[in-house]
């Protein structure tokens, strides 16, 4: 089902039995996993550089700057600092692609980059369930050379002969040269029940050939908590048995996600950045978290990355700080990240800060 369009957000005959099961656990996350943060600010990152849309000059498209560049996915590849962009150039469908520039890291570090940068499109809407664009793109790059990017496919699904409107969790996988060689989204299985809820805001953890373990952000009942799940790669179906709440918003927050791609600190660590929405202020803030390779929580922060300042107060969507890349370059944490709908944020840390503003919960 997965690798072909088809229903997203619903399911076949039976949905509503993967629907259940995955309420079941939601609320016992909302009642369960609360507590373990306090509405606080303690911003430890350093502002090394924006980069705007004239700052990404696209050489593979008709339309050479976008209107919007936002919410990037990162890599590290030698020297040089990957940026897969969201893209958008249309002001009336704003549908999404993803883009690839790349700079030297020094110069990035020191706030100093030649722009604009060149860019190619890499990712774009081929399929009804993302024809409304691919967005917010997490990047990782495989032992065999492929690279992985989850994303948000936001398109259509066909339920009782009506089109409808909803976000699935994708994957990419592309080639060496960036082509894509296949794609498609991921559902839950539950005995012969299958469901594709709303998804989007995950990351990969540990790979193990064809499965993965992923930190993920499936929505039931319009709830949207943090979550770990176990997926099959080929298949792109994930066991519900697997999936199990890891964070829930506390009781100043409407939702929270995961924000960035997952940075291994050893064997079994995994940092990970998450995002907390408020319920006062609307803002999009922004902490640390530990998982290990089942997706366990081992550590968390309060927030470590909050809007300041004109950039990050004012945009498209005002008071947000996003994700989606995180790179470790020796002991500097480099997140790469969206500035309010509007523009790209790189924000450092020394690794040994961000890790004094963890709570270890175990391990």
């Amino acid at each position: 089902m997965a690798w072909c369009p088809g229903l997203s957000g619903s399911g076949p005959v039976g949905w509503e039995v993967v629907e259940e099961a995955l309420w079941a656990k939601a609320e016992r996350g909302l009642r369960e996993l609360r507590g373990l943060r306090k509405p606080e600010v303690n911003d430890i990152f350093d502002r090394a550089l924006y980069l705007g849309p004239p700052d990404f000059h696209v050489v593979n498209y008709h339309r050479h700057t976008p209107i919007a560049a936002f919410n990037p996915g990162a890599a590290l590849e030698g020297d040089r600092l990957l940026i897969f962009v969201r893209l958008v150039f249309e002001f009336y469908g704003y549908v999404s692609s993803v883009g690839l520039a790349e700079a030297p890291l020094d110069e990035v570090l020191e706030g100093r980059v030649e722009v604009p940068l060149e860019t190619r499109i890499i990712l774009w809407p081929r399929e009804l369930w993302e024809q409304l664009g691919c967005e917010d793109p997490r990047v990782q790059k495989a032992p065999d050379g492929r690279w992985l990017i989850l994303y948000c496919a936001h398109g259509y699904y066909r339920l009782a002969g009506e089109r409808v409107r909803t976000d699935a969790l994708a994957l990419a996988e592309l080639d060496g040269s960036f082509r894509v060689l296949r794609r498609g989204y991921f559902s839950v299985r539950k005995g012969e029940s299958v469901w594709a809820p709303s998804n989007r805001d995950s990351a990969f953890l540990a790979l193990r050939g064809h499965e993965a373990t992923l930190a993920t952000r499936p929505v039931v009942r319009g709830r949207k908590l943090c979550w770990r799940a176990v997926a099959d790669l080929e298949d792109l179906v994930m066991p519900e048995e697997g999936l199990e709440p890891v964070m829930a918003p506390e009781e100043w927050e409407s939702h929270m996600g995961w924000s960035t791609n997952a940075v291994r600190l050893s064997g079994d660590e995994w940092l990970i950045g998450w995002h907390g929405v408020s319920d006062l202020d609307l803002a999009y803030r922004n902490g640390l978290a530990v998982l290990d390779s089942e997706g366990e929580l081992l550590a968390v922060s309060d927030y470590v990355l909050a809007p300041r300042g004109l950039y990050e107060e004012y945009g498209d969507r005002c008071m947000t700080l996003f994700g989606d890349g995180l790179v470790r370059y020796k002991e500097l944490l480099i997140w790469v990240g969206g500035v309010c709908d509007a523009c790209v944020g790189i924000f450092t840390v020394e690794l040994d800060k961000a890790m004094e503003a963890l709570r270890w919960l175990r391990g």
